[in-house]
């Protein structure tokens, strides 16, 4: 009878172990990219502690190539959802331009990516991380530059140093001259992103082009100027979701749709900067941020 007893016991032990390996088993993993830079990095960190702290889902954060990559992967399947900027859509995956006001490129590029590719585009996080230019702070005394305008006017005293990319594209620097007329540099140096930051500072250009929440602008001190005849379109960021992944994941929506409007480009410049010069981990940057907001626990 006693030998019955811890038969029974131990068919049961069995059955409730194998019943919570099932459970485990079955929880999902919302598979999130984003693309291989800094920023990136902290977002897909965002991305992924909001969603496994406000559903049941276990994450798996991937670092893809850039746009195109992201891009595919999202209309495929292969991912479910990574951030996106509006003027990136609007520029790179759209190919189109003239629109500057923000909310009239959110608008279209919501529109047309749901249209195009059925991909949901959230509420943006807050903040533009648009492209700018940035000076030493004695260049820009030494020639009173606050804007695009007066580097025009002193373009020919001045060595720019920017990423290949940006000296070729036509929403670069072939753009920014045909926007402010007398934008013709001393030399124009094509650069690694990391090492233009490097040239600047030690003196080998005067100008190099920069994301306005960069890390780096920190590190460096340098002065942005502003886009005053605004050139460049609005870079709006918000988490843009495969549509079906999203119609069936309303929860995920959920989570995601809280951090709209809840980080500025001050506060992303920081996180940045904490996870490419402090050396943290871009998931530590991401809890510390969130859990200050009161978002997580």
């Amino acid at each position: 009878m006693i030998k019955l007893v811890r038969t029974i016991l131990l068919m049961a032990a069995i059955v409730v172990f194998a019943a919570c390996g099932k459970k485990e088993a079955e929880v999902e993993t919302i598979v999130i990219g984003h693309k291989n830079y800094t920023e990136a990095r902290v977002l897909g960190q965002l991305f992924a502690v909001m969603i496994e702290d406000n559903t049941g889902y276990n994450t798996d954060v991937r670092e893809l190539g850039g746009t195109q990559i992201a891009y595919e992967a999202l209309k495929t399947g292969d991912i479910s959802l990574y951030p996106e900027y509006s003027g990136t859509v609007y520029g790179a995956l759209l190919g189109e331009s003239g629109m500057k006001d923000p909310d009239e490129v959110y608008n279209h590029v919501k529109e047309k990516l749901k249209e195009n590719d059925n991909l949901d585009f959230l509420n943006p996080l807050g903040y533009n991380n648009t492209y700018t230019l940035a000076v030493r702070p004695e260049t820009a005394e030494k020639y009173n530059l606050k804007t695009f305008s007066d580097i025009a006017e002193n373009a020919g005293d001045l060595v720019i140093g920017a990423t290949m990319e940006f000296l070729e594209r036509e929403d670069g620097m072939l753009g920014l001259k045909k926007t402010y007329p007398g934008m013709e540099f001393k030399d124009e140096k094509g650069l690694d992103g990391g090492l233009r930051y490097t040239a600047i500072k030690d003196g080998k250009t005067d100008v190099a082009d920069a994301f306005s929440t960069d890390g780096k602008l920190i590190t460096y001190n340098l002065v942005i100027l502003e886009d005053d005849k605004n050139f460049f379109p609005p870079y709006y960021v918000a988490p843009l979701l495969n549509g079906e992944f999203a119609a069936s994941h309303p929860e995920v929506v959920a989570a995601l749709e809280k951090l709209a409007g809840q980080i500025s480009e001050d506060e992303m410049q920081q996180l940045n900067y904490r996870a490419d010069e402090e050396g943290l981990p871009a998931r530590v940057v991401a809890e510390e941020f969130l859990k200050e907001r009161g978002l997580i626990k």
